[in-house]
């Protein structure tokens, strides 16, 4: 069979009303086994066959093809915010963001995270509290280059808990919250629904909640419980009505098996994951977030922390680790999340380093594949029916593909440089390929 070739090298792909067509040397589905000698063709935005080169049907075979080595599916992070931080202000000062253009500062600076998220490979993110979500519409309508953004817009919590400004008037952050800042506290089961349905009447396309205490905030601890049965049932109930799931930053045992008896659908952090906790997640089928990257990343540089915030960071270190390697070991469903905050790409945490969260994952006992699928099966599974069919290089699913220089199942390590990514494909368009050399 004769098949027309485009190198990717010296050529990109531009679509056409026929499609395109790609052929890899390995072709990574995101669920399933690697197919060698694979090929796969796009119509529109959607991946219309996926199988070997050798069985490529004949209405596509007067396509002209890419060969390129290794082609996978986008990859996800499910756990990330778009802050400005450090760029705007330390992530441990939200103050600024109650000033008037701190706004439209933060969402300036998102705009070359965005692109930075994109390039290293990462064609859709969950952002649980951000300003990704109020720039989103701007990808969309092509303005600006970045992944798919499925936002919860604010966080919410508790009067006193994680989610509040210690350090403002609770009538500032009331207001705030009003004004979009992407913080909300709320109390009591009336109050908690309400607040619920802002976040939707905002965009939301997922719910997130803190049913413990944290790091970065300064006057709580993760081992503290935050809401109470009734206002988490009242919560998960009214997102439920509109088709939204929700995310609960859970660090604390307490505070995760509360959240998981409400109905929460992945449990974001969890350093204190036990057998006990494990069980609980089976039976409720949800998604353990890990975030190990943070962890990692704030300990590296902790000396840059404020005391307060850096004994809890040093306590929770080994936790985060043991925790991971015990959810691996019982074979509990994990997606990749980062907790990716820093708009510096000097800082561990920046965007766009958001694949390291696979070597945590590969150092706790996973085999690559399994790896590879954390970042793209399993991640749309954390937005319940508001995610888009994507994350597997299958018939009938988002055409939101990366191809890579060298196979990422034989070092998991080559995703983390975004340089060996070296095409994107969102909804079928190429955002990214080497450049052309001319003589």
């Amino acid at each position: 069979m004769h098949v027309p070739i485009r190198d990717p090298e010296t050529s990109t792909v531009a679509n056409d009303s026929s499609g395109f067509g790609i052929l890899a040397g390995v072709l990574i589905p995101g669920r399933g086994q690697p197919i060698s000698k694979a090929a796969l063709i796009v119509k529109d935005d959607i991946i219309e066959w996926v199988g070997p080169e050798s069985e490529i049907p004949a209405q596509y075979q007067t396509f002209g093809f890419s060969r390129i080595p290794v082609l996978m599916p986008g990859m996800w992070d499910v756990h990330t915010h778009f802050m400005g931080a450090d760029i705007v202000a330390p992530v441990t000062n939200f103050v600024p963001s109650f000033l008037p253009g701190t706004a439209a500062l933060i969402g300036a600076v998102t705009v070359d995270d965005l692109r930075a998220t994109l390039m290293a490979g990462f064609t859709s993110v969950r952002e649980l509290g951000g300003y990704a979500g109020d720039v989103f519409p701007a990808v969309e309508k092509g303005a600006i280059v970045g992944p798919n953004v499925y936002s919860s817009m604010g966080i919410l919590g508790i009067t006193g808990g994680h989610s509040d400004i210690h350090e403002l008037p609770l009538s500032t952050v009331k207001h705030g919250c009003s004004l979009g800042v992407p913080t909300q506290v709320c109390d009591g089961v009336d109050g908690c629904t309400s607040a619920v349905r802002q976040m939707v009447r905002r965009g939301a396309k997922v719910i997130k909640i803190c049913s413990t205490g944290g790091v970065l905030s300064l006057n709580d601890q993760p081992e503290d419980s935050q809401f109470s049965p009734a206002e988490l049932r009242a919560i998960v109930e009214e997102a439920a009505r509109s088709s939204r799931v929700v995310a609960s930053h859970a660090i604390g045992k307490n505070g995760i098996m509360a959240a998981l008896d409400a109905g929460v659908k992945t449990i974001e952090h969890g350093m204190y994951v036990d057998e006990e906790v494990i069980s609980k997640m089976k039976e409720k089928d949800a998604i353990l977030v890990p975030t190990r990257h943070i962890v990692e990343g704030l300990a590296a540089g902790a000396e840059d922390l404020p005391p307060k915030v850096r004994v809890k960071v040093e306590r929770l270190l080994q936790l985060s680790r043991d925790s991971l390697k015990l959810a691996v070991k019982r074979r509990l469903k994990i997606a990749l999340g980062t907790d990716t905050f820093s708009s510096d790409r000097k800082h561990a945490i920046s965007h766009g380093k958001n694949a390291k969260e696979l070597l945590y994952a590969i150092e706790a006992g996973m085999l690559p594949l399994e790896a590879i699928e954390m970042a793209t099966a399993i991640p749309p599974e954390t937005l319940g029916r508001q995610a888009r069919r994507a994350g597997q290089l299958r018939a009938g699913y988002d055409a939101d593909m990366i191809a890579i220089s060298k196979s990422p199942l034989e070092n998991i390590e080559i995703l983390t440089n975004p340089d060996n990514v070296t095409h994107v494909w969102k909804a079928g368009v190429l955002y990214k390929s080497p450049p052309v050399s001319f003589v």
